[in-house]
């Protein structure tokens, strides 16, 4: 079950990884974007750490899941989002709710592996692992708001489709 339930979190920290390269580059030169390459470091050192501690408890990588998380990123492009091509704001929005998201699968997988008796884990420093990805959702989400107040600002209140 351990095994399964890792694999799961590579998937989504694949998908992540990625997901927080694309939004990088919408925003280069901002803020925001200063603060997502900071946080494509830290996502990609702790798929490492999972990937590590997969490594500790003999769970292989299912490659087939480590490829779904790949393509689900790039398929989550394909979505509407008020443009015919290319990025709008309401992009950004769900980039970033997107992310937040990821973040905080990562916060409860570092929980839940804390607190675990798995003597194979004993080496990591969970704890650490779950504060940092709280700090990176409390520094995300005045952007993740303030994408969403612009981009609904930006367009006219509709009743959306019926």
């Amino acid at each position: 079950m351990l095994a399964i339930y890792l694999n799961d979190h590579l998937l989504g920290s694949t998908a992540g990884l990625e997901l927080v390269r694309r939004a990088r580059k919408a925003s280069e030169g901002s803020e925001l974007g200063d603060l997502l390459e900071r946080l494509e470091a830290e996502i990609d050192e702790d798929r490492e750490t999972l990937r590590e501690a997969m490594a500790a408890v003999d769970a292989g990588e299912d490659k087939a899941k480590v490829v779904a998380g790949w393509t689900a990123e790039k398929l989550g492009r394909l979505k509407l989002n008020g443009k015919l091509i290319g990025h709008s704001p309401l992009s950004t929005v769900v980039e970033l709710e997107g992310l937040s998201l990821g973040i905080q699968g990562k916060a409860a997988l570092w929980k839940m592996l804390g607190a675990t008796d798995d003597p194979r884990l004993a080496e990591f420093d969970f704890e650490a692992l779950w504060k940092r990805a709280e700090r990176q959702s409390a520094e995300l989400e005045p952007h993740r708001i303030a994408a969403g107040e612009a981009a609904f600002a930006a367009a006219p209140a509709g009743r959306g489709p019926a």
